[in-house]
């Protein structure tokens, strides 16, 4: 995407002094990584990371503690004793840093930096899904013990090509030796340079300074990085956020969907509900298979897939009665059609009435795994299929933001290659 108005209006990039682990000081790099922060499953993902290695970054982003202020703490002490313990160290010269990650079929690069905040009103940077209140007070409290930013958020942008500007920086940079390359657990080789030359920095800044971006992951820590800037004032550190920008003309992003589940809510009552509003059939398995069938059910309209008692069941064919009462009619049409629309406003808030509310839904990236957790809790795992990318671009333009955690952009960056420290 490009910004209509001249340069000032697009994206300011900086250069920071990344805080990266020291490679003699732990086990591996690939052992002190983390997925992002709301992707690892709690709480045996979290478990399982710190058991990787006692210096793993999860320690950081999901400390455990009973309370939010303790957790906080432990988080900022844990930061403090990494630094003077040399675990964590500075890069001597700011950088603005190419990220890549590799695997077999799939390669995306990007630049990670500091971005200059904006609101949604200002049109350089676009959202397009709402944000969840209490996360937001969560992630902000840890930003502000540890005055840190811990991983860096998934923006894309529209380049104009390969032989020019920040892609041929990032593309000559890559051709180089890596300050780190490690393989994590998932099979992606990840890879980072930094882009030290001023000649190098400046044609990178110039160049995203005529774009706009959307976000494709960390709607959430968006919403933070905001909130801090405010309570900090202007100028300071906190006026920018550590974000990685991907240029999808070079490297397409992968969507996928965000499952949800219900944990007080059985199947079958979840499935007894829907009589006589939804078609309902139940589907063969296993889950491949069936997430196969709702595939093939989401090209002709909103379709689900329930389960979570080892049975699966495909729901379809909403009441168009039903849609007309519950969903909002002041947005878009492809608003309104939306699944995760349909699933908020008419099974969750009408049919189901479960609130929004993490003791009540859980939101999980994997399918298997949010299938897993539902038939542990007696819960109900609800299935969606991935809205289109140009769905999301076209309503992030129009200013039209999507129900909470609708979509799931990847690959998502690593968390634990590189920091930003605001102090």
């Amino acid at each position: 995407m490009t910004t209509p108005g001249n340069a000032e209006h697009g994206l300011r990039l900086i250069p920071f002094h990344g805080l990266r682990y020291v490679p003699e000081r732990v086990g591996s790099l690939a052992a002190v990584t983390s997925p992002p922060y709301d992707v690892v499953v709690r709480p045996d993902g979290v478990d399982y990371l710190e058991s990787a290695d006692p210096h793993n970054i999860v320690r950081l982003i999901l400390p455990q503690a009973e309370t939010p202020a303790a957790r906080n703490e432990q988080a900022a002490r844990t930061l403090r004793d990494w630094l003077a313990e040399g675990v964590l160290s500075a890069d001597p010269r700011p950088a603005l840093y190419v990220y890549e990650q590799r695997k077999a079929g799939v390669l995306q690069r990007g630049v990670i930096g500091a971005l200059a905040l904006s609101g949604a009103e200002a049109g350089v940077v676009l959202p397009h899904e709402d944000v969840m209140p209490e996360v937001v007070t969560d992630r902000a409290g840890l930003m502000r013990a540890t005055s840190a930013n811990l991983e860096p958020l998934l923006l894309t942008y529209r380049g104009n090509g390969p032989g020019t500007g920040a892609a041929a920086i990032i593309e000559a940079t890559a051709a180089g030796e890596p300050l780190l390359s490690t393989v994590t657990e998932d099979g992606f080789r990840h890879s980072l340079w930094a882009i030290t030359d001023p000649d190098d920095l400046k044609a990178v800044t110039a160049d995203l300074a005529t774009r706009q971006a959307l976000i494709a992951d960390g709607h959430h820590r968006w919403a933070t990085y905001l909130r801090l800037q405010e309570e900090h004032g202007s100028p300071t550190p906190w006026d920018f956020g550590l974000v990685l920008l991907v240029d999808t003309v070079r490297y397409p992003l992968q969507v996928r969907a965000i499952h949800r589940m219900l944990r007080r809510l059985p199947p079958a009552r979840a499935l007894a509900a829907l009589e006589g509003s939804f078609r309902v059939r139940p589907v063969d398995g296993p889950l491949p298979l069936a997430l196969e069938t709702l595939a093939d059910a989401s090209e002709r309209g909103n379709a689900f897939l329930l389960t979570g008692d080892g049975t699966f069941h495909l729901v379809t064919d909403p009441d168009p009665a039903l849609i007309a009462r519950t969903v909002r009619h002041d947005r878009p049409e492809a608003w309104r059609r939306l699944d995760a629309t349909v699933l908020h406003a008419s099974l969750l808030d009408t049919l189901w009435e479960v609130p929004d509310t993490p003791d009540h839904i859980t939101y999980i990236h994997d399918s298997a795994a949010t299938v897993a957790m539902a038939e542990r809790h007696g819960g109900t795992a609800v299935l969606l299929h991935p809205v289109r990318e140009d769905v999301v671009r076209g309503l992030a333009r129009q200013g039209v933001t999507m129900p909470r955690k609708s979509t799931s952009f990847g690959p998502k960056p690593a968390t634990g290659l590189v920091l930003r420290s605001l102090d």
